[in-house]
């Protein structure tokens, strides 16, 4: 199963959408939150199930919860937009997290800077932000997990 995974959108989906719109289309898309409104959009404009958790931008909405566990072809997947685990400081609350819920992947977002590895046997990754980048690159990038036998994941760059 192909997932694109993307966060911190805040209101500015369009070079999201074009990139998508030049690649193979993904069974499933995973907005981490900060717009929720915007994975709405991403929804409606693709016509893809899109799976929402709120951010720290996202306070007032009551519709969203901050994470959820998703059981996909029979991997457990931890999704948080990361606010609450003080993840601009790392990633070990998180991590600490995914292992208490017993997660095999932990998808989070916040920092607007993209990372995929692997720590204590647990897959991490964060897409990064296709409309405000942050970091030493600052590249506007949204990840691909792909997830079957074998867990895949990467970032890709928006142009």
């Amino acid at each position: 199963m192909k997932i694109f995974v993307v966060s911190d959108t805040h209101s500015s989906i369009e070079e999201f959408i074009v990139k998508m719109n030049t690649m193979e289309k993904p069974d499933l898309i995973i907005h981490l939150g900060d717009y929720v409104e915007d994975g709405i959009k991403v929804e409606n404009e693709t016509n893809i199930k899109t799976i929402i958790v709120k951010g720290n931008g996202d306070y007032f909405n009551q519709e969203y919860k901050e994470e959820e566990i998703l059981e996909i072809k029979d991997r457990r997947i931890f999704i948080t937009h990361g606010h609450k685990y003080r993840v601009g400081y790392g990633v070990e609350n998180l991590l600490y997290r995914g292992e208490e819920l017993e997660a095999e992947i932990i998808l989070f977002g916040h920092t607007h800077v993209p990372i995929a590895i692997e720590k204590s046997g647990i897959i991490i990754m964060n897409p990064g932000s296709p409309s405000i980048p942050r970091g030493f690159d600052r590249k506007k990038t949204f990840g691909v997990l792909e997830v079957g036998e074998k867990i895949k994941m990467r970032i890709i760059e928006v142009e």
